[in-house]
């Protein structure tokens, strides 16, 4: 098989240091942080000349990464942080939690909001929506078995 892994999930933010802070408060770690400059890294995404700050978070079993970036330039041209969990294109990124309702408590002293209500599927999670920094949709699972 050709795939190895997914190695990141890349979300694009204003305030990089609030997102990061945020994503450590729910129990990711960074990684690190640089930024990426110049003809050769637009050639790869197709923007030309860019320049972006990045930061590299990591789940605490190191199998899964955030990839949270910051354009500089060239400018941001869409918004799509604030649509409903039913809209085209990126959803949320969901996150298993020891304590779903000891997580949201931590995270809304973030500014986290719940969307909807923390609900329990059969016996074997509960599960909530939150809204993040800059509006980010998350979800939050919480295994019962």
């Amino acid at each position: 098989m050709a795939l190895k892994r997914m190695d990141n999930v890349g979300i694009v933010v204003e305030d990089l240091e609030t997102t990061v802070e945020f994503f450590r408060e729910l129990g990711l770690e960074l990684e690190g942080r640089g930024t990426i400059e110049g003809e050769w890294a637009g050639r790869v995404t197709g923007l030309g000349d860019q320049h972006v700050e990045v930061a590299m978070m990591r789940t605490p079993d190191g199998h899964s990464r955030l990839e949270l970036s910051r354009f500089i330039r060239p400018a941001v041209i869409a918004d799509h942080r604030t649509a409903p969990v039913n809209a085209l294109g990126y959803l949320r990124a969901m996150f298993t939690v020891t304590d779903i309702d000891e997580t949201v408590e931590r995270l809304r002293n973030r500014g986290a909001q719940l969307v909807g209500d923390v609900v329990q599927y059969e016996n074997v999670y509960r599960l909530c929506y939150i809204r993040g920094p800059e509006g980010l949709l998350i979800g939050l699972a919480e295994e019962l078995t």
